[in-house]
């Protein structure tokens, strides 16, 4: 064990990537604190960690991003170092750059790589100058008077993008010219609803591309190294649903070529702490997307086939301890998937779903994994992602593994909210999947797959199954208040 400069963490953050971070301090045998809005005071991260501060906000987001009360949070829980875990402030420079001041370990990239990478349109133009390929681009910052024109001049499909945020916020697929103005005025405005930025630029859409990334790893020694790629093309609204690893589409050169190029970007960068690079790809060459200076939420199927802790080495990296194996120590071994449990009507154009979770009971068996934040009882909102928990498998081959991602993903239970596990069900069992030939407009192409398949026998067994459940019964059979104040009142 690695001896550190703290005992505690702090995780800025909730759900099932805060408790994927607990199990990791307790295995390092530090101290857990957390921050939590009311919202999610009995959600299982809250109860397993070693102290809980509440945070208070206009709404549950805005107490997670209130950085001087975070700040405060970590000092009251006398926590040496921050975790912000994705999303809300793990990408955010003005938190780094704050915690760093209140002589606290920050524990992710520099601010500088934050800045740098973090900004679309500055990394872009980094990667291309040190020699990396990227796609054909139209910048708006360059000659805002001739955007329009030079958009127009990189040709059909174009993709708008803002230069901030990330999650598919604010990004337009553009195939007809007359409809550029348009799109990039919808996509200003969203992406300034959303990052409180409206910079934007265009980049030529490779139509059926894969999205393909490389996990990276750097120390403040000048060590940096690679965890192999991951496949996520299975996306919807431009969000990924099923990552795997390794992508059925490379050969090994390419696969070599596409690690090295992650690798390079990373180095040039003075990168240290886990990061990933993001590349699409084409079927013959592959482009430089973006950078994310953060932990990923698909880093589960990295760990099942590399056999490395990423939450672990982060901290250590963050510590300043130097990388503890070189790059020929780092062995695939076998295939790994993840799912996400989303709460989430795929049928209904993945429209969020509400309601309190009446039973749970996840797939168990060797090689499956569940990052979850969730529990029996707790009321799922639409105020945070809707992301519920993870299914992540491991076997020798990808056949394998899919059929034990399909087989874990149908044995799974959850009443009292809607999911979009019926539909990741079958996408599993797809034959164009089960080949591997997927593309991010893959779930487009084929709309069946987030259909509800409503009908047959199965529906009735639920229900009947569902009126055996002692909870089930008693919500039921519950009179709202407002009906029992009437009495034995009757029209």
């Amino acid at each position: 064990m690695k001896q550190l400069p703290f005992d505690t963490v702090l995780i800025a953050n909730r759900g099932e990537i805060a408790v994927r971070i607990i199990k990791t301090l307790r295995k390092l045998g530090l101290r857990s604190a957390i921050v939590y809005h009311e919202i999610d005071a009995d959600t299982p991260a809250v109860s397993m960690a070693d102290a809980a501060i509440p945070l208070s906000g206009r709404t549950p987001i805005a107490a997670y991003l209130d950085i001087a009360q975070i700040i405060a949070a970590t000092h009251k829980a006398r926590a040496g170092a921050l975790h912000p875990g994705y999303g809300f402030l793990s990408e955010n420079v003005e938190c780094a750059r704050a915690v760093i001041k209140a002589g606290i370990t920050f524990i992710g990239p520099a601010p500088e790589s934050i800045e740098l990478m973090g900004d679309k349109i500055r990394a872009r133009d980094f990667v291309q100058r040190n020699g990396f390929p990227v796609a054909p681009c139209a910048v708006e910052e360059d000659d805002p008077g001739t955007f329009l024109s030079r958009a127009r001049a990189v040709g059909a499909p174009l993709l708008v993008k803002p230069s901030a945020g990330g999650g598919g916020k604010g990004m337009r697929i553009v195939r007809d010219l007359g409809s550029l103005e348009d799109a990039i005025a919808q996509a200003r405005s969203e992406a300034q609803r959303y990052f409180g930025c409206s910079r934007l630029y265009v980049e030529r859409y490779i139509e059926h591309p894969r999205h393909l990334e490389v996990q990276v790893l750097g120390d403040t020694f000048g060590h940096v190294l690679h965890l192999f790629e991951r496949e996520c093309s299975v996306q919807r609204r431009f969000q990924k649903i099923i990552e795997e690893t390794p992508s059925p589409a490379l050969t090994s050169d390419m696969r070599q070529r596409l690690c090295d190029a992650a690798v390079g970007i990373t180095r040039a960068a003075n990168y240290h702490n886990a990061g990933t690079v993001e590349f699409i790809f084409d079927g013959t060459e592959f482009y430089f997307l973006e950078m994310n200076t953060r932990l990923q939420v698909e880093h589960p199927v990295t760990e099942m086939i590399t056999g490395i802790d990423l939450v672990a080495e982060q901290i250590y990296a963050a510590a300043g301890c130097k990388l503890g194996f070189s790059q020929s120590d780092i062995l695939q071994s076998g295939h790994a998937i993840e799912v996400r449990l989303c709460a989430e009507a795929p049928e209904r154009g993945y429209a969020p779903t509400t309601g309190k979770i009446l039973m749970l009971e996840y797939p168990e068996g060797d090689d499956i994994r569940i990052d979850s934040g969730i529990s029996e009882g707790q009321r799922i909102t639409t105020a945070f992602d809707p992301l519920l928990a993870k299914i992540i498998v491991h076997s020798p081959t990808r056949l394998e593994a899919v059929q034990k991602a399909g087989r874990a993903i149908r044995e799974l239970v959850l009443l009292g909210c809607e999911t979009n596990a019926s539909s990741l069900a079958r996408i599993l069992a797809d034959e164009g999947f089960l080949r591997g030939q997927v593309h991010t407009g893959y779930l487009d192409a084929n709309p069946l797959l987030a259909e509800s398949g409503s009908g047959g026998a199965l529906p009735p067994f639920l229900a009947a199954a569902a009126l055996l459940t002692r909870q089930v019964r008693d919500s039921a059979d519950a009179v709202p208040e407002l009906h029992a104040a009437l009495g034995s009142w009757r029209n």
